[in-house]
């Protein structure tokens, strides 16, 4: 009876997937994204930055994973996509080195409380432009090719961060980025291991292969750390610098008590949010907010094929979910929640429904009591890096629907595609898209094929990065 109920709500036959399914590309989903439980209150607390913020570092994980679980859970119920959604990099290192110092400069001595009280307000008028349908409109003002580029580009964003993640691609100050050529090192071993397994089970059409991926380089890590525990790693540079060596712990326990919320629950300071010296800040959370939220949708319901006639059913749900998840975010103590690119892991995996989100609600949950295991997993970038880079390679594919013969479409679809990970934000690729299309449009002649919004939604995107961001 159970099985028949969800079968009908998630209407799992005419999305041509089964309970199983949902179930793998659940936890596919969320192994891809448990990185954000540990990462998140080392941020915010100021642990990985080594400077202290005040914020409580057990709270914040714990309101990490109940944010995430509960803004997971809203999307899944009310909108039925797979898409989980959890506090946002990017928007937590602004909450750290942006906003928390301007409130302590502003003589706030409670300044990651003021900082918070940004994040809610921010989440508040989400909330309300939501509910005014104005995000649905700037959703379907977007071109099918524009659409198409955004997805193509997030895919670039994440397979870049997962050539990062894994130790493939390292910083350089003469270049930017740079190859790592010592291809013997455990880190880049455990990666094309995984990066293999994954890409050859997907090329043979083997259900849950990014799983199996994440699983085997697992194996291997926990093989390469055996056998050098025997103390050779003394003696062997290359792997006494390696992350392997220096944060891959097996876990210590099974089952641990979930830390106290109270240290941060329902601490944000809303009157000194709203003075002169933050309300920039409440609306820099707002841009990033909108447009991760926009692109994020875009890149996973496309690769999904949710969008049918350039417009996406029950998007006003979604959007709904995102700025509730903010709100309640804020409100347990945690900075910005958003819609995770990494959903799109799941659904690879065959993930169509809700209920993959129920999945990852439920494993967020769980991972409150079971963090030793995801810490083993979560905190070894290696592992989970090449779920992201094939995970980019699927959704690369939406090039070939850019329409190539119309420039005014393609110059600022590929001003989109990359922009978004050279500058290593979605929200400001999608900027540089939303300003150019409509001025290329206007001085081809072909201004009138787009709506009012478009231009409107430009002239803000200019202003705002000229009198907020650019005096920041």
């Amino acid at each position: 009876m159970m099985r028949s109920f969800v079968n009908r709500f998630f209407q799992l036959t005419e999305n041509r997937t089964t309970v199983r399914t949902e179930v793998l590309a659940g936890v596919t989903t969320f192994l891809t994204m448990a990185y954000i439980i540990f990462v998140q209150p080392a941020v915010l607390s100021g642990a990985m930055l080594g400077k202290t913020t005040g914020m409580d570092f057990g709270a914040v994980t714990s309101a990490t994973c109940i944010s995430a679980a509960l803004a997971t859970a809203l999307m899944a119920f009310y909108s039925r996509y797979p898409i989980a959604q959890a506090p946002g990099m990017g928007e937590n290192f602004f909450f750290v080195l942006s906003a928390v110092p301007a409130a302590a400069a502003a003589g706030f001595a409670n300044a990651w409380q003021v900082a918070l009280g940004t994040v809610f307000i921010s989440g508040v008028l989400f909330l309300l432009l939501s509910l005014a349908g104005l995000r649905e409109l700037i959703f379907n003002s977007i071109s099918p090719s524009m659409k198409s580029a955004i997805a193509a580009g997030i895919g670039l964003f994440i397979a870049f961060i997962g050539l990062q993640n894994a130790g493939l691609i390292l910083k350089d100050p003469g270049t930017g980025v740079r190859l790592n050529a010592h291809f013997g090192s455990p880190d880049l071993l455990v990666f094309f291991f995984g990066l293999l397994v994954t890409a050859v089970l997907q090329a043979r059409r083997v259900r849950c292969s990014i799983l199996w991926g994440i699983v085997g380089a697992t194996g291997l890590t926990v093989g390469l750390k055996l056998a050098f525990a025997d103390g050779q790693a003394g003696r062997l540079s290359y792997f006494a610098d390696s992350m392997l060596a220096q944060r891959f712990q097996f876990a210590t326990g099974v089952v641990s008590i979930p830390p106290s919320l109270s240290p941060t629950l329902l601490k944000m300071d809303l009157g000194h949010a709203l003075s002169p010296r933050m309300l920039p800040f409440v609306f820099v959370f707002l841009f990033m907010l909108v447009f991760d939220a926009i692109g994020t949708l875009i890149g996973v319901c496309e690769q999904a094929g949710f969008i049918k006639d350039n417009k996406l059913p029950r998007a006003k749900q979604a959007m709904l979910s995102d700025a509730i998840g903010t709100v309640a975010g804020a409100a347990l103590g945690t900075s910005t929640v958003t819609s995770f690119i990494e959903s799109a892991a799941g659904v690879e995996q065959g993930g169509r429904t809700g209920l993959t989100g129920i999945v990852v609600a439920g494993l967020f949950l769980l991972a409150l009591l079971f963090s030793p295991i995801i810490h083993m997993i979560g905190s070894y970038p290696p592992i989970t890096a090449p779920a992201l880079v094939i995970v980019g390679a699927m959704m690369i594919q939406n090039v070939a629907k850019i329409d190539w013969t119309d420039y005014s479409e393609t110059i600022p679809a590929f001003l989109t595609l990359i922009g978004i990970p050279l500058s290593y934000s979605i929200a400001d690729g999608l900027a540089l898209g939303f300003i150019s299309y409509p001025i290329i449009k206007f001085f081809s002649g072909k201004g009138r094929e787009i709506g009012w919004l478009t231009y409107v939604l430009a002239a803000v995107l200019v202003l705002y990065f000229v009198f907020v961001r650019g005096r920041m």
